[in-house]
This record gives structure tokens, C-alpha cells and sequence, in this order.
């Protein structure tokens, strides 16, 4: 479900408020051909809940696998995503573009 970032914004904050372990990925950089712009988020609780978009589901289940990881150990992530990336086949992002995706966890 593809929400508004004001929403998604909302919907971390009270998870987070709620107890829940919850990270926020945000598109930091596209070249190309890309599903989301810059400054699109998907958030993401401990339970694998999440609201938003970063790529129109083209990447989104790696991005939740990492996000867990960065709930789990606190440690930030960038991914990337791109066409010419062997990768990038592999989780569907043959739309020719390239994303640059910051998962980081909110305390």
C-alpha cells in the first residue's frame, strides 16, 4: 500500500510509541528509470508490518529483510539497487534505473 510520506511518518511514530521496533527506508538517490523519487519511505515494525513505498514492490522484500537486521543490531544500512547490479535481477528491478535506499532504526 503506497501512502502519502506524511502518513507513513504517522504510522512509524506510533508504532515506534507503541513499543515496536521499527525501521524507516527512505530513497536517498535514483539515476534513470526509477518506481519511487527521492524522499519516498517505506516503514517497517519487528513483525514485518509496513506501510509505504520505496520502489512499487519491485525491491521491497530485501529492503524488509535488511530493515529487520537494522532493528535487530542498530546499525544503518544503504542499499542499492540497479539494473547493471547482478542483484538487482535477482529482487526485480529491471526497470533500468538504479536506488540508493538508507534503512535506519527509529529509537
Amino acid at each position: 500500500m503506497f501512502s502519502g510520506n506524511t502518513d507513513i511518518l504517522k504510522t512509524a511514530e506510533a508504532w515506534s510509541r507503541a513499543g515496536r521496533g521499527v525501521a524507516i527506508a527512505t530513497v536517498v538517490e535514483t539515476w534513470g528509470s526509477a518506481p519511487r523519487p527521492v524522499g519516498s519511505h517505506l516503514v517497517i515494525d519487528e513483525n514485518t508490518n509496513f506501510c509505504g513505498s520505496v520502489s512499487g514492490g519491485c525491491v521491497e522484500g530485501t529492503v524488509i529483510a535488511e530493515a529487520l537486521a537494522v532493528i535487530a543490531d542498530g546499525r544503518s544500512r544503504m542499499l542499492e539497487f540497479g539494473v547493471a547490479d547482478e542483484t538487482a535481477w535477482k529482487v526485480g528491478l529491471s526497470c533500468g534505473g538504479r536506488i540508493k535506499v538508507y534503512v535506519e532504526r527509529i529509537d
